[in-house]
């Protein structure tokens, strides 16, 4: 027996209430875990980008001050 053919029997709000309801009560936790989860690592991917995004800044205005007294140019070939 299909599923199509258990539900075709049952009134519409056991297909469209009774059931997510039941389903969210026993997959409800796994559910909240996984949006936190996902969520979570979206904030911290957020963060990381922001913090080497500030530090390129940073080495960039204050390595840019120092080399442009000193010489004119500035190589990659310094490092």
């Amino acid at each position: 027996m299909a599923v199509k053919e258990l539900l075709a029997g049952l009134p519409w709000w056991v297909k469209w209430v009774a059931i997510p309801v039941i389903a969210v009560a026993v997959f409800g936790g796994m559910i909240a875990t996984a949006v936190f989860f996902v969520i979570g690592l979206l904030f911290k991917v957020l963060v990381f980008v922001a913090l080497v995004g500030g530090l390129i800044y940073v080495v960039r205005r204050f390595s840019g001050a120092s080399s442009s007294s000193s010489s004119s140019s500035s190589s990659r070939s310094d490092w």
